[in-house]
């Protein structure tokens, strides 16, 4: 067909203006694999093969990067929201990228649990992703924010030990909490205090519930938390600022600078969190959420080539939380107040080499501290003089500090049909205060463990253009031998399995025995004073489980609409599960004593659809049951099953870079199980709904963001309970038969500010 004269001008045109734009300069079109659009802004980081020196670009507004490279180099594109692209490129060679949108976060690279990094579909066990993108758009400061959303998670809050954790209807003793890799130490009543897990230099988390004792050895029961922290490792400067309110008198504000210089990357960054405290009914004194303020700093140096990398992180945490006491008659002008100062700082190191013939050496060392401090004092607020009461009930200090060394040896081909991980992992505690039984305690886990890989059946193909064959099914054993210090510990075994039935179903299936040594604190604590009398117990058993989790996921992507559909069941039996109990009824005195047999079980449907780029809708529904029994000769009482209902839609519009999101999530009745001297007594807590909807806006291409909106709608501050369960040495903070579930209804907002040099 001859074109009109029109049709040649134009193309003759085009043609002038890719000669006067580009010269002879070769160039890289970056488009959007689904729709086809320029993506605007990725980040293109350009390295030699030979001088490993990387250049770092940025896509211009129609998706064009200029090809400037001298020799044969590596090139990754990255965006938010999209797959990495990796390949080798030529001098002078023009190449056209599609990037992969995350629809679904099925592509995001997981690194808990894995031999070497992996995309979540394709390991073998469930790793569930909460992304940078997820973060922001929820608005949440610190992990009880974040979590408390999720299916098979409750948060519980306590007006001294703060926010808990309960997953797959275990306690928070049973959860493995990681940052970077490292355990975590500082845990209160059992449980990390959520919220002092700030989010402001957290890139993901990766979740992975279920068995993971091989793995990552005690407190592995329920599932281990990974927080990954940030990297800068796409541009030559970024510069972060986050300043974020709340109506109830939250004031919190961060930054962060990182840079690059050839294969050296540095960051640092810090910030101050304010909360001025709350209570339902304001009694101007003793508040159920107590006022707090924390500072936090980090910092990180990273060596990175093509087969080796070293990164060296610290960080420093300091929170002062104020337990203002009541008025003490018969004038009201006098109260005793209660500092609780707790420091928490940490410094690790992390190495990896890359061997011939896809072997892999990990290295990893940490120590990490902990210290709480309380400080009572008589407070006179007629003359506003503070004295601090000198007695010993009325100051104390407890100190933790942990030492871990670990590597691996790993053997990694996704081309072969077997491949192994073996390692150490040794793990020292040591307790040191007035209220530690001979003021110094002392606790040592070292294990050796072995993992095996077998890919028996293969498909000839990947799932996508460019992915090695396709892995039918997988089959993982692993064993850990423990040598404890304080207790004898079994062999640790499991097994784990991936069937992909499709390239879009699959099926998970795992199995392990667990071990948990009691901690410093469950042994030798003893904490009294005018309000408290809890009691260290060194008679405790250890807890061994048996943990069973099958798992069943259909994803689908046609076009532009992405479905996932995932099914769960588990099933927790521990032996000898350490609960606090009270010593008698009615008694202030508490210590902690062994269940023989503690059960939970349960069942989880979830759910996501996406219609990209604009519209993403996640529900899911759950019920978890737990029972117990004090002997071997005592029958388990019945379960009892609490459900619960999430269900969360968002709505992108793509050119204001306007997104709008609901969460909500309906609680059922949710029992709780403690001791009264050697009686199992139960709790139940009644159900509620919590809701929050955010919007946030992006400007000046992405560099400043505005969010805000409402948490808490339905304005759920204390709920009823009943019954009894013993067992709590503090109570929820809502007063008699209630409990604490939030502050009430806020408005919040927050400014991101952030500016990036590429060149």
């Amino acid at each position: 067909m001859i074109k009109s004269p029109l049709s040649l001008l134009t193309g003759l045109l085009s043609l002038l203006a890719v000669t006067f734009g580009y010269g002879q300069k070769a160039f890289i079109q970056v488009i959007d694999e689904k729709t086809h659009e320029p993506v605007a802004f990725a980040h293109v980081c350009f390295e030699g093969l030979k001088s490993g020196s990387p250049k770092y670009s940025l896509s211009s507004i129609d998706g064009t990067v200029v090809n400037e490279v001298k020799e044969t180099s590596k090139i990754a594109i990255s965006y938010i929201g999209y797959a990495t692209y990796t390949d080798t490129i030529q001098p002078g060679q023009t190449l056209k990228v599609e990037l992969w949108p995350k629809v679904l976060n099925m592509d995001e690279v997981v690194v808990t649990a894995q031999y070497v990094p992996e995309r979540a579909d394709k390991s073998i066990y469930k790793v569930q992703v909460i992304n940078a993108r997820q973060i922001e758009q929820k608005a949440a400061t610190n992990m009880a924010d974040l979590l408390k959303d999720q299916p098979t998670m409750r948060v519980d809050q306590n007006s001294i030990y703060g926010a808990s954790l309960k997953m797959q209807g275990l306690s928070g003793e049973n959860v493995k909490f990681l940052m970077d890799g490292v355990p975590m130490i500082g845990r209160m009543n059992g449980n990390f205090d959520l919220n002092q897990i700030n989010l402001y230099n957290v890139d993901h988390i990766e979740v992975i519930e279920g068995p993971m004792s091989v793995i990552y050895g005690s407190n592995a029961l329920a599932g281990v938390i990974n927080i990954i922290t940030k990297e800068n490792k796409s541009s030559l400067l970024n510069t972060t600022v986050n300043a974020y309110t709340e109506s109830v008198g939250v004031y919190n504000f961060d930054g962060a600078v990182t840079f690059n210089k050839k294969k050296h990357g540095f960051g640092i960054d810090g910030g101050r969190n304010f909360f001025g405290g709350y209570s339902p009914v304001d009694t101007s004194r003793s508040q159920s959420f107590k006022p707090r303020r924390q500072y936090f700093f980090n910092g990180y140096y990273a060596f990175t080539d093509n087969k080796f990398k070293i990164k060296i992180a610290g960080d420093y945490f300091n929170e002062l939380l104020l337990d203002k006491g009541a008025l003490q008659s018969p004038y009201y002008e006098t109260a005793w107040d209660n500092d609780f100062t707790t420091v928490r700082y940490s410094i690790r190191a992390d190495a990896s080499v890359k061997l011939p013939h896809n072997r892999f050496i990990g290295v990893l060392g940490a120590y990490s501290a902990w210290d709480r401090v309380r400080q009572t004092y008589y407070n006179d607020l007629t003359t506003l003089t503070k004295t601090p009461v000198e007695q010993s009930w009325a100051r104390d200090t407890s100190t933790i500090y942990s030492v871990i060394a670990r590597a691996t040896y790993s053997k990694s081909n996704p081309d072969i049909w077997f491949n192994y991980q073996l390692g150490f992992d040794l793990n020292h505690e040591a307790g040191i205060g007035e209220k530690i039984e001979g003021t110094r305690q002392e606790i040592g886990d070292y294990a050796a463990f072995i993992s095996l890989k077998f890919d028996p059946l293969r498909s000839n193909s990947g799932t996508k253009p460019g992915d090695p064959a396709r892995v039918i099914l997988s089959i993982q054993p692993g064993v850990r031998f423990i040598y404890n210090t304080k207790y004898k510990a079994p062999v640790v075994y499991a097994l784990s399995a991936r069937w992909s039935v499709t390239e879009q179903m699959a099926v998970r299936f795992s199995y392990s025995r667990g071990f948990r040594s009691p901690s410093l604190k469950e042994l030798y604590l003893s904490f009294v004073d005018i309000n408290h009398d809890v009691k260290g117990n060194p008679d405790l058993q250890s807890e061994r489980s048996n943990n069973f989790n099958l798992n069943f996921n259909y994803s689908i992507e046609k076009k532009k609409l992405a479905i996932s559909l995932d099914l769960t069941g588990f099933y927790n039996l521990i032996d000898n599960v350490i609960l606090l109990a009270q010593v008698t009824p009615n008694s202030p005195e508490y210590t902690y004593k062994n269940v023989s047999k503690y059960k939970s079980a349960g069942v989880q449907f979830g759910s996501s659809v996406a219609l990209y780029p604009s519209v993403k809708l996640s529900a899911g529904i759950s019920v978890t049951g737990i029972t117990g029994s004090m002997s071997d000769t005592v029958p388990f009482v019945d379960y009892l099953w609490s459900p619960e209902l999430t269900v969360s839609p968002s709505y992108k519009f793509i050119k204001q870079d306007i997104t709008l999101a609901l969460f909500y999530k309906y609680t059922g009745r949710a029992p709780q199980l403690g001791l009264t001297e050697n009686t199992i007594g139960w709790a139940m807590v009644s159900p509620y709904n919590t809701m929050d909807f955010t919007a946030g806006k992006g400007f000046w291409n992405g560099r400043i963001r505005f969010t805000a909106g409402i948490k808490n709608i339905f304005n759920t501050t204390t709920i009823p309970t009943t019954g009894t369960a013993g067992g709590e040495a503090h109570s929820g903070g809502g007063g008699d038969g209630s409990q604490n579930v939030a502050w009430g209804r806020t408005f919040f907002a927050r400014l991101t500010l952030q500016f990036n040099k590429y060149k």
